[in-house]
């Protein structure tokens, strides 16, 4: 079985991977295609039912954001799942590679300060959904 976002259902990809999978996916239907077709699919309950939390809740934020940006009501189908968050902040990885570069926290305290509130809500930092190659 493949989901919306052409990921094996069966087979978890790495998370970095997970989240370029999304963006593509955004940007290649456009926002509110992007919501109708997750909404649809229900991706969102998929990923909680399989307990993978992270790739649930970054699509929710997804979802949340798109919605944001677009003046759209939030579906509220996942209120359940907006009063939770992970249990670890999730970092990018060039965010933590830069950590290690520089031996220092600084990058990790920036990136958390400029990332999405949609996604700061769920402990992910995540700043820029558009770009992408």
């Amino acid at each position: 079985m493949v989901n919306n976002f052409n990921t094996p259902v069966d087979n978890r990809y790495s998370f970095e991977l997970y989240k370029s999978n999304v963006c593509h996916k955004l940007k290649k239907l456009g926002d509110i295609e992007f919501l109708i077709e997750t909404l649809n699919n229900d991706d969102i309950l998929i990923y909680y039912e399989k307990q993978w939390y992270p790739e649930c809740l970054y699509l929710l934020a997804m979802v949340d954001y798109i919605s944001r940006e677009n003046g759209i009501e939030l579906c509220e189908d996942y209120n359940d799942l907006r009063r939770r968050k992970l249990s670890e902040t999730i970092y990018p990885a060039s965010v933590l590679a830069l950590c290690v570069a520089n031996k220092s926290d600084l990058p990790k305290r920036q990136a958390y300060r400029e990332a999405i509130p949609e996604f700061i809500r769920f402990n992910i930092v995540e700043s820029d959904v558009r770009n992408v190659n």
